[in-house]
């Protein structure tokens, strides 16, 4: 019986501790030179262990300056504002161009801005080309700090959503090199090739964005696509 009870013990420790080394990975608290993986790169399109890395650039300021650069981005890091009852934001960055797009928005933290790089720069972009022949030129977004609860789910109606952190942003459509503007309102519920390229970019996005939303979650989310880097994990 005591081997029994030795040997519980040992798993439920076992079970501990691994438990606690997903959690400081996951929430961002290992620092880069501590960490088995290389730093997140902007120019590789996939990548082993993505989440880790990006998740990495939360507390890091150093570490996002050396990643977030041109071509890619041009980030620019803005002052913290200390998080007060749920809101506010830290380690975060302005830019006016992202993954060859323009889109503007401030702020948003380091490691959404990383995420949002790499989704539009080596997902939007191609699938655009082969569906359009034409490159996305600017996405039109619907804001990213925002100090307020999660909307459209009474479940969650207490609790502040990831807008009140800078960590969600919000986008509407998007418009090619031509002119031509696709719209997530318009165009996600027909059967053209506008639609089959939100879709698929938005299948795209799970790779990057721990929660990925869209018109098929709800009503709220009729007209945009959320994307956020929470502490949850969700591809609807």
């Amino acid at each position: 019986m005591q081997n029994f009870f030795r040997a519980m013990f040992q798993l439920v420790l076992v079970v501990l501790l691994t438990a606690a080394t997903v959690g400081a990975f996951w929430f961002g608290l290992v620092p880069q030179r501590f960490s088995p993986f290389a730093p997140v790169s902007l120019e590789r399109p996939s990548q082993w262990f993505l989440d880790p890395k990006l998740a990495a650039l939360r507390n890091d300021p150093t570490l996002c300056q050396s990643v977030l650069k041109a071509p890619h981005i041009d980030a620019v890091s803005v002052p913290d504002n200390p998080i007060k009852k749920g809101c506010g934001w830290t380690n975060s960055v302005k830019f006016g161009n992202a993954g060859g797009a323009r889109l503007g928005v401030e702020p948003v933290t380091c490691e959404l801005a990383a995420a949002l790089t790499l989704w539009i720069e080596h997902e939007v972009q191609p699938v655009a080309i082969a569906a359009f022949g034409k490159r996305v030129a600017a996405i039109e977004d619907m804001g990213t700090y925002d100090c307020r609860n999660i909307i459209g789910s009474s479940m969650w109606k207490d609790v502040k959503s990831q807008h009140a952190r800078a960590n969600a942003l919000d986008l509407a459509g998007f418009t090619l090199e031509d002119g031509r503007k696709i719209s997530i309102l318009r165009d996600w519920p027909g059967k053209g090739p506008e639609s089959k390229f939100l879709r698929d970019i938005k299948s795209r996005s799970c790779g990057y964005f721990r929660v990925s939303l869209g018109p098929d979650f709800n009503a709220p989310h009729k007209n945009h696509f959320h994307f956020d880097r929470g502490p949850m994990w969700t591809c609807r």
